[in-house]
């Protein structure tokens, strides 16, 4: 009896660390900048969840990403950096440079979260 319970429990905590990992999902985002742009290697995801966007600058200068309250550091011409973002509800969420001016010369948009 004492090995058919714990073998309930073993099969329980297997099922429960099982369906959260199905559950989270990652997609990365392909992000290119320049002067003045951003482009997106998707502009949506399907459902909520986390999204890791990997920035590339390849422009001459200096920019930064900015989505859902989070920001890169500067990035340099060249350089690249990572900005991880939980999405956890559906919406539209603005992304820009906050360098002064860049996102009223073009590097602005919207992420779709479906």
């Amino acid at each position: 009896m004492r090995k058919a319970i714990v073998l309930v429990a073993l099969v329980c905590a297997f099922a429960v660390v099982g369906s959260a990992g199905a559950a989270a999902t990652t997609t990365t985002v392909n992000v290119k900048a320049g002067e003045f742009f951003f482009k997106l290697s998707k502009s949506s995801i399907a459902k909520p969840g986390t999204v890791v966007f990997a920035v590339k600058n390849a422009g001459h200068l200096a920019h930064d990403f900015k989505i859902a309250g989070k920001k890169t550091a500067l990035i340099q011409p060249g350089k690249t950096a990572t900005l991880k973002v939980r999405f956890a509800k559906a919406g539209k969420y603005a992304y820009l440079c906050t360098v002064p001016g860049h996102a009223s010369a073009g590097m602005k948009g919207n992420f779709t979260v479906r």
